[in-house]
């Protein structure tokens, strides 16, 4: 992988944050400090692998292979890799594929998506049960990384050696249907995470060819005493930490968590080691080019880490399915039919509306009629998930079937033609108003007989302005 560099990378931190406190207050647990990133009720690890990936990509859909890697999938038995293709407008001939089942399926992700020069995206929605390590020391978030030729005038960072050392070690597992994991007293796994770490560092950086330190150590590892441990093992000043840690264990998007922000502080030349350690241990080495300083998310993660609004403890697990409430009054929702999705997937997941080619009024949902000067058949497809919009109109339901009740609705007017009705996401009640600038998000609008049915809501464009998933507008 030598002639191999990421060329691109972007996150997706969600809106809210749980304080480990109110859990210490309510459970009476032990108090702990700071808070978790939680994603919220209408996410789930495929919607954030979107976010991430929009980020990244901006306007470019020119992609040959999309790897997929999560704990959490939304489907099993099903590509969760498809509907993030999908949602992005990527075209058939990109390969999309999951990998999953464990925090290690993120090295897969990433080292094939190397070898394609494609996209890896790590997506999670991590938790366990009230109380746990898993549920205070849990992390949501999404990353996503981009690869190409070390020569192209982007890259960000060249590979230099990659290693890998395996082993069965049974330290953390889930069994199919369970919704928290299970794990052995640390102690248990120590020993052989360590070593097995010890191993890959040294060899990699032996392949890398660097015989002093790297500037930059990343390491990730939902064992919190084997990545303390090799931590240890160089200067305190070249471990990236600080808020990324603070934020919680994001599972397999943690890895490119920490690797974005040793990204976001190197300079051109240095050097960057990366240590995942989960079932063995996956070492890589990288390279540090110039055009990192020019890359467009370069910063962003930081301040997307620094905000957030607070989500309280009933809530959080009325999202996450621990706590049985009351809904709405209303008849729950119906599953979405396979055959129109399968006819309209453009429109669903890729919000791809229509724009006639004799007046230029564009239509959403699509037509064939234009409703401008009345040709027939004479569209072309126009993506507008990219496009900032304008309410126009709004209104509230507090009856409407939703885990975070009331929804408020709203017409949007889009830059360059388009009008259309939506629910808002990460908006405080009351606080969307007529003028607002609005951008789209991809989001989960409910779950029914065991279909997720996905679609684009409107978000604040403040939200994403401050976050580290703003898109490139109007490309």
């Amino acid at each position: 992988m030598s002639t191999t560099a990421i060329v691109g990378y972007g996150a997706y931190v969600p809106r809210y944050r749980l304080k480990r406190s109110d859990i210490a207050a309510t459970l009476g647990t032990p108090p702990g400090r700071g808070a978790r990133l939680v994603a919220s009720y209408d996410e789930d690890s495929t919607s954030m692998a979107v976010e991430a990936a929009r980020a990244t990509l901006g306007g470019s859909r020119d992609l040959g292979a999309l790897y997929f890697a999560t704990t959490a999938p939304a489907y099993v038995d099903k590509s969760n890799a498809a509907i993030v293709h999908a949602a992005l407008g990527l075209g058939e001939r990109c390969l999309a594929a999951d990998t999953g089942g464990a925090v290690r399926s993120a090295t897969a992700a990433l080292r094939a998506a190397a070898l394609d020069h494609g996209l890896a995206v790590f997506a999670d929605v991590r938790g366990g049960r009230p109380g746990s390590a898993d549920e205070r020391d849990g992390a949501d978030a999404a990353v996503a990384l981009a690869f190409g030729h070390a020569s192209d005038e982007q890259a960000i960072a060249e590979i230099l050696a990659t290693v890998s050392i395996s082993g069965e070690v049974h330290d953390r597992w889930r069994l199919p249907g369970e919704s928290s994991s299970h794990t052995w007293e640390e102690r248990f796994a120590v020993g052989f995470l360590t070593a097995a770490a010890t191993k890959a560092t040294a060899a990699v950086l032996g392949e890398a060819g660097i015989t002093g330190a790297p500037e930059h150590v990343v390491v990730s590892s939902p064992h919190t005493r084997a990545a303390a441990q090799v931590r240890r093992g160089f200067a305190k000043e070249a471990i990236v930490d600080g808020p990324v840690l603070a934020g919680g264990h994001a599972g397999t998007a943690d890895i490119g968590l920490q690797l974005i922000a040793a990204l976001d502080r190197a300079a051109p030349g240095d050097t960057i080691l990366a240590v995942q350690i989960s079932d063995g241990c996956d070492a890589l080495v990288l390279r540090v080019l110039p055009g990192a300083l020019q890359a467009p998310n370069r910063g962003k993660l930081a301040v997307a880490l620094a905000g957030g609004e607070p989500v309280p403890y009933p809530a959080y697990l009325t999202w996450r399915g621990r706590l049985d409430r009351e809904p709405p009054r209303r008849p729950e929702p119906t599953p979405p039919a396979g055959p129109p999705v399968a006819r309209n997937a453009s429109w669903k997941f890729g919000f791809v509306g229509s724009r006639c080619t004799a007046c230029d009024h564009v239509h959403l949902p699509p037509q064939r009629v234009c409703t401008g000067c009345g040709v027939v058949d004479a569209m072309e497809d126009v993506r507008m998930a990219d496009r900032p919009a304008t309410v126009a109109n709004l209104t509230v339901d507090r009856l409407a079937y939703s885990l975070a009740p009331p929804v408020t609705n709203v017409v949007l007017d889009f830059d360059g033609g388009g009008r259309f009705a939506c629910q808002v996401a990460d908006a405080a009640f009351g606080s969307v108003a007529l003028g607002d600038r609005m951008d789209l998000t991809f989001r989960r609008l409910f779950t029914a007989g065991g279909i997720h049915n996905y679609f684009w809501k409107a978000r604040p464009l403040d939200v994403a302005a401050t976050g580290a998933t703003e898109a490139a507008h109007g490309q």
